[in-house]
């Protein structure tokens, strides 16, 4: 498999490292609105990806890096949401499993919100950093080059018989 060279930071342009870092803040969009629905700032960064992907490639691996690695946390937090309302709409106890789940919940979030952030410093200079899975995953889908889609790759070649 053939991949596109990756760039070096200073061919990079700064626009192009600002809209590549903006894609880890999109965790804090229902924080700026106030909202505590996790379920948006999944929504808020798909909507970033796919506003920004035309970019470069370098963009579109963070915003894709980003997006993925927030759809884990989305559905983590969500389900909290929901048991949290189920608690509280049947008047039932909040016990060990639901404290349990909590602190995992508080985990994953933190962990996500560490990577987030060195993961924006990274993009603003310029250099890839590549969450665990997530980074491979899109690294692969970026940055792989299909003939089929990538046709000024290979113009250089004679056609195909």
């Amino acid at each position: 498999m053939d991949y596109h060279p990756l760039p070096q930071p200073d061919q990079i342009e700064t626009r192009v490292k600002e809209d590549a870092m903006g894609a880890y803040f999109m965790m804090f969009a229902t924080a700026a609105m106030g909202l505590p629905l996790p379920i948006l700032n999944l929504v808020a960064a798909i909507i970033y990806y796919y506003v920004n992907r035309d970019k470069g490639r370098f963009v579109q691996f963070h915003t894709l890096q980003s997006l993925y690695s927030q759809i884990p946390v989305t559905l983590l937090n969500s389900g909290l949401v929901v048991w949290t309302i189920v608690n509280f709409a049947r008047d039932l106890d909040f016990f060990g499993f639901y404290w349990g789940y909590l602190v995992m919940v508080a985990t994953a979030n933190l962990v996500y919100f560490i990577f987030s952030i060195v993961g924006a410093v990274k993009a603003r200079k310029g250099v890839f950093y590549y969450f665990l899975f997530f980074g491979k995953l899109a690294y692969h889908q970026v940055y792989r080059i299909r003939p089929e889609r990538d046709q000024s790759t290979f113009s250089n070649r004679p056609p195909r018989q």
